[in-house]
């Protein structure tokens, strides 16, 4: 399959069109003028916000290791390559969020779905960002998943992509989460758009030229997971 601008069930491909909630509505009446950015009341003063005149909406770009949600009618975007991101969103209380995270290279084969480290990294970067949905009032029985990333493209690690995404899909199964599409695998890096309000997806997938700031990203990103300790235990709020 050749890259490009890519359509999955419940999701739009990034160079025009739309999918699971039509056009992006009052885009036009809000390009001419640049509202106040959200107020942040949720510890992510962090997130690299900018504000999109062509989409006349906020736009955050999450990196890897971070995540990010809210309650406004805002962007969160980021690019990935062998990392995954779960965009997560409650459709009835008009909240959703991403994250973006790699599990730590198992170079031994050990499986990721014991108690290993990867496993709590993995686990933790999840329930992170599903309780930052439940505090803004989102309910953890109406969370609607869309499941990105885990390309091939770090070839000295051929193994951390399919780990990804045999983890993603494994905590969703065993946490009982609904799963509404997924675009994973495969040699491309993904530029992802998600807008929480709606659950409305866009995804491009970039071409070689495009791959090498993304490589030496998560290269480095990889690093330091083997660096540092896993983040402490988190309870997750029901």
């Amino acid at each position: 399959m050749a890259p490009g601008p890519a359509r999955v069930r419940g999701c739009a491909p990034a160079a025009g069109g739309s999918a699971g909630g039509g056009a992006v509505s009052g885009a036009a009446a809000r390009r001419s003028r640049q509202p106040a950015p959200p107020a942040d009341d949720s510890g992510f003063g962090h997130i690299q916000r900018r504000w999109d005149r062509r989409l006349g909406r906020y736009v955050a770009r999450i990196l890897p290791g971070e995540y990010y949600a809210t309650t406004q009618d805002e962007i969160i975007t980021t690019v990935l390559g062998s990392c995954v991101s779960a965009c997560i969103y409650d459709p009835a209380a008009g909240v959703g969020g991403m994250n973006h995270f790699m599990l730590p290279a198992s170079r031994d084969g050990a499986d990721v779905h014991g108690p290993s480290l990867a496993a709590r990294y993995g686990n933790y970067a999840m329930e992170a960002l599903i309780n930052a949905i439940l505090r803004a009032r989102g309910r953890r029985e109406t969370l609607v998943v869309k499941v990105f990333g885990g390309g091939r493209i770090i070839s000295s690690l051929t193994n951390v992509g399919r780990l990804n995404i045999a983890f993603m899909r494994e905590y969703i199964r065993t946490e009982g989460l609904r799963l509404e599409a997924e675009d994973v695998g495969g040699p491309w890096p993904r530029k992802v758009e998600f807008f929480p309000a709606t659950g409305r997806v866009r995804v491009k997938k970039l071409r070689a030229l495009q791959a090498t700031g993304v490589v030496e990203r998560e290269t480095h990103y990889l690093h330091d997971l083997e660096e540092e300790p896993v983040e402490g235990e988190i309870e997750l709020f029901e």
